[in-house]
């Protein structure tokens, strides 16, 4: 069956890299396979390979890190069916466990335990046209939308996203992250405070830590 097994690019333990669990110990279970082409995108090296491995050695693998952190990344990880079992069995493991998903993948299977990082695609992504805007229905206060942007026009259209389907009634976080290189965080600061948008700014931790070409989560 395809959800006794997937395909994984890696799996490793590292700090958590963005989010509001940033900075804390965390494993990794980087997926193969993406349907969409951001033209950002920092870890292009997951679109193809990977090694199938049998679920349940995936998670046995995932857990042998000992961190109280587990995330399922991609790629997309919602692509491959065991994803959505592999979730929950991580969780019955007493993990917190996180997903990050592109915003084009359904949510609606995902366990409610996990916390969902879902991406809303601005235009310089090249993919806001694909974003699932039905998965609002399965986000709550646990989860996290994540907006990537590359200029003035991306945080605009964010500004006007949050109010026009006024996400603040999600009671989810809010993240404003600048692609790295392109937009200034000081800029995206300023932009911030001068529409007093209830968001949270974040960097790229791992990239401040171990450089640009650090992968992404």
């Amino acid at each position: 069956m395809k959800e006794d097994s997937l395909v994984v690019h890696e799996i490793y333990a590292s700090i958590q890299g963005e989010s509001t669990f940033a900075g804390l110990p965390c494993t990794f279970v980087r997926l193969t396979g993406c349907n969409l082409r951001c033209a950002w995108c920092d870890t292009t090296q997951a679109f193809k390979g990977g090694k199938r491995m049998r679920r349940e050695d995936v998670r046995e693998r995932a857990l042998s890190f000992n961190t109280p952190l587990v995330e399922l990344t991609g790629g997309e990880p919602l692509l491959q069916p065991g994803a959505i079992p592999l979730l929950a069995e991580l969780c019955d493991a007493g993990r917190t466990v996180l997903v990050e998903t592109s915003g084009e993948a359904d949510v609606s299977r995902v366990d409610r335990r996990v916390h969902k990082i879902m991406d809303l695609k601005p235009p310089g992504s090249g993919e806001s046209h694909r974003n699932r805007w039905s998965n609002l229905e399965h986000i709550g206060a646990r989860d996290e939308i994540k907006f990537v942007l590359t200029d003035r026009r991306d945080y605009e259209w964010m500004r006007d996203t949050i109010a026009g389907r006024e996400l603040g009634r999600l009671g989810c976080t809010l993240l404003a992250s600048p692609v790295w290189g392109k937009l200034d965080p000081k800029n995206l600061v300023d932009w911030v405070l001068a529409d007093g948008l209830l968001v949270r700014v974040q960097i790229q931790l791992h990239k401040v830590i171990w450089g640009a070409e650090a992968q992404g989560v």
